[in-house]
């Protein structure tokens, strides 16, 4: 395994839309899998898109800590092949984010708070299952990612975004 670079905002990879996965269990889709689950574990984050470690494939890795699952309980790590994400009603609340192509960042971002995913999952099975609060928000500041997105582009009030190290010095009661 290996840990992978990251790439950061401004880098093409990063802007542009990613092509599906042919064949999930194909040798060098696992090996991926293995490296992006070897860089998620040592950069500390929650997710990582493929394009964020310069592959241009529709792949994300995930994980929700029990701490922020809603439910209590551990999100165990998961590859998601090729995901769709459909809202769930018009509901979207405004929450934090960061993210590892933007080091040192972060920002209030609105997302829907309940989706539908579909996907497949590593060995090629169908996923088609409802998310809600932080997994719903992982999934989707994720998602963009395969879509050429970050998220300081979803970004409403930009009082709400800066440098880490500032946010924490000078807390804001925005959410």
């Amino acid at each position: 395994m290996a840990i992978l670079k990251i790439a950061r905002m401004g880098h093409p990879v990063l802007r542009a839309v990613a092509a599906p996965v042919a064949d999930p269990t194909a040798p060098e889709i696992q090996q991926l899998i293995r490296d992006m689950t070897e860089t998620l574990a040592d950069s500390g984050g929650v997710g990582l898109a493929a394009t964020q470690v310069h592959v241009p494939l529709r792949l994300l890795i995930f994980h929700v800590p029990a701490s922020r699952s809603g439910t209590g309980a551990d999100m165990p790590l998961r590859a998601l092949i090729n995901p769709v994400l459909t809202p769930i009603g018009e509901e979207q609340v405004t929450g934090w984010e960061g993210c590892l192509s933007v080091p040192g960042l972060r920002g209030t971002v609105p997302r829907y708070t309940k989706i539908r995913l579909t996907a497949l999952d590593a060995e090629g099975a169908a996923i088609d299952e409802i998310l809600e609060g932080f997994p719903a928000r992982v999934l989707q500041h994720e998602a963009d990612h395969l879509d050429g997105r970050l998220y300081p582009s979803r970004v409403e009030n930009f009082s709400s975004f800066g440098y880490n190290e500032e946010l924490d010095r000078y807390p804001m009661d925005i959410i």
